[in-house]
């Protein structure tokens, strides 16, 4: 990303609504939304590290309520909530902040929730494991903030290999769906 372009297009922006980017409060906007920008947008240039597994036999992996934040490409406004990932290992288990980083890689994009969930899951069964399955819940600003204004959530999920079959995946479901206090 060419920062300095970004800071010139929002200062014309800035124009462009009416405003005076040489105002006290609007001077350093630019500057702070091509910052912002960088780090939002992280996700094309990131890397999931799923390379980094562990030798080890285990049954189904679930994390739970990953938090993510997203930027709508229709918009360009927020959109965000958790994402859990199910997975059955082949013989070798993900670190746990790589799952967190598989979701951010994808999340800080331009992006849809159901490309996400769907990308998600692709790359992690790309690993070589037997089965994922990955289930986001999000609120969207886009939806929220203009158009229809209703407070209605999405959820899409995503299911790979062995969790493709109905009766595979209700036992990772369960899991997830599981409050944590009834462990």
């Amino acid at each position: 990303m060419n920062k300095d372009r970004v800071m010139r297009l929002v200062r014309e922006l800035i124009i462009e609504l009416g405003e005076d980017p040489t105002r006290e409060g609007l001077r350093g906007t630019p500057e702070r939304i091509a910052d912002m920008y960088e780090e939002i947008f992280s996700g094309y240039d990131s890397d999931s590290e799923l390379s980094v597994q562990f030798s080890e036999d285990s049954d189904a992996v679930v994390v739970k309520d990953i938090k993510f934040y997203s930027m709508c490409e229709h918009h360009m406004l927020p959109f965000f909530g958790k994402i859990s990932i199910a997975y059955l290992p082949n013989g070798r288990v993900f670190g746990v902040s790589k799952l967190v980083r598989l979701v951010e890689k994808h999340a800080k994009r331009l992006q849809i929730q159901e490309r996400m969930t769907k990308n998600i899951a692709d790359e992690l069964y790309a690993q070589g494991v037997k089965g994922v399955a990955v289930i986001s819940d999000a609120e969207h600003l886009c939806m929220k903030m203009r158009g229809v204004r209703n407070e209605a959530t999405m959820v899409s999920s995503a299911y790979r290999g062995i969790y493709e079959r109905k009766e595979n995946r209700e036992d990772v479901i369960a899991m997830i769906r599981r409050n944590h206090n009834s462990i």
